[in-house]
């Protein structure tokens, strides 16, 4: 057992101990409290005053897919050859021994949503996962935990490149609506054979397509443009699927649209220059405007558009720009696992969840706190 004590627990589940601790046991959280009465059998981590939070979960990157350092060879993040790939498992490309995930503990950053970029109109299956281990069979909590979907500049600009389509939004929203639609009749086809009890011949893209259709999983929708954002919620819309509204970076411009669809939206990568036309109305106050609108919002880097262990420093600016202290928090931690879909194991201190917690000399927000302890499924991976 590991006892964390004499620290600021911020459960992000409602409470705050000023000076409290947290039993683990067996990679789990046995209790919170304001106080715990040690044993000869648990190791004791005296967090000294320090902040002991969630470990912090990044909504939307590509980590270990876009590997640091290895140019070409390194990175596996866009099948650049066809438009539609839902049939890609961003599992089969993750290297967990890339350099960022010893970054990520480092800067208290404990799961990450990962998978597959935007070249693509259907970039394939996101997976989400832990950041510290050898193997990936051991660091998956939800796959497929996600499809990746994009509109805007980036297929309009890699297939014109090649001369076919999409060259257009039009034709980004119509390959899509197509593959969606194909998706739908094989769901149907296959229930009728099913049901009847006759063969049906498995089409494994298009079994790629049925978590979604089943409402398992998202559409994680790549879209920076306000009319993109919007195109994105009318295709959701029109086959009534889950999605979340990934980048959303003129979220600010409509948000009460975005509210109105109900999606969730992960807004980023925020401190980076204005590098491509979609991405020159960002802006930090995104995040507190659209929060005040009402739609649940997470934080990304992107990475490695900025470094995944200054995700919590992005939320700093968003909490400076209007987001709130506690909403700052909430964005990297309870909000992003409810969006991935695994509040039922990390995002806040609560009795069986899974011992995912980071522990800072401070505020994680400020730029001069530390990560002193990164404890994942109960253990020490990180110790400053």
């Amino acid at each position: 057992m590991l006892l964390i004590k004499n620290g600021k627990i911020l459960t992000m589940a409602g409470t705050t101990y000023e000076k409290g601790c947290v039993l683990i046991e067996n990679g789990k959280i046995k209790e919170v409290a304001q106080a715990i009465e040690p044993t000869n059998e648990m190791e004791v981590i005296d967090a000294k005053g320090g902040w002991v939070m969630p470990g912090i979960i990044e909504a939307h990157c590509h980590i270990g897919i876009m590997e640091e350092d290895k140019g070409f060879e390194g990175n596996d993040t866009n099948e650049m050859t066809d438009p539609i790939t839902p049939q890609l498992r961003a599992i089969d490309a993750i290297n967990p021994m890339d350099t960022a995930f010893d970054d990520a503990v480092a800067g208290g950053v404990t799961s990450v949503m990962t998978g597959p970029g935007s070249a693509n109109v259907v970039g394939g299956q996101f997976v989400f996962m832990k950041t510290k281990g050898k193997s990936m069979d051991d660091l998956i909590v939800k796959a497929p935990a996600a499809m990746k979907i994009a509109f805007g500049e980036n297929p309009k600009r890699v297939y014109n490149s090649k001369g076919k389509m999409p060259s257009t939004r039009m034709a980004t929203a119509a390959l899509l609506r197509e593959a969606l639609t194909k998706a739908v009749q094989y769901k149907v086809k296959k229930e009728k054979a099913v049901a009847k009890g006759e063969d049906f011949e498995i089409d494994f893209k298009q079994e790629a397509w049925l978590p979604v259709l089943n409402k398992e999983i998202p559409l994680k929708a790549h879209a920076h443009r306000s009319d993109d954002i919007l195109t994105a919620i009318r295709i959701g819309k029109e086959f009534d699927v889950h999605m979340t509204l990934d980048h959303c970076s003129e979220g600010h411009l409509i948000p009460e649209y975005v509210a109105s669809s109900t999606y969730p939206a992960i807004i980023g990568p925020t401190l980076t220059s204005r590098s491509k036309i979609e991405v020159q109305n960002k802006s930090f106050k995104t995040p507190g405007i659209v929060h005040q609108a009402g739609t649940l919002v997470a934080l990304t880097t992107d990475h490695p558009v900025i470094p995944v262990q200054y995700l919590s420093k992005c939320a700093g600016f968003a909490a400076k720009e209007g987001l709130g202290i506690e909403e700052g928090l909430k964005a990297i931690t309870i909000n992003a696992a409810i969006i991935c879909n695994v509040a039922d194991r990390m995002g806040s201190l609560e009795v069986g969840k899974d011992a995912d917690i980071a522990i800072f000399s401070g505020n994680p927000m400020e730029i001069f706190t530390d990560t002193l302890y990164t404890i994942i499924d109960g253990e020490i991976v990180y110790k400053n």
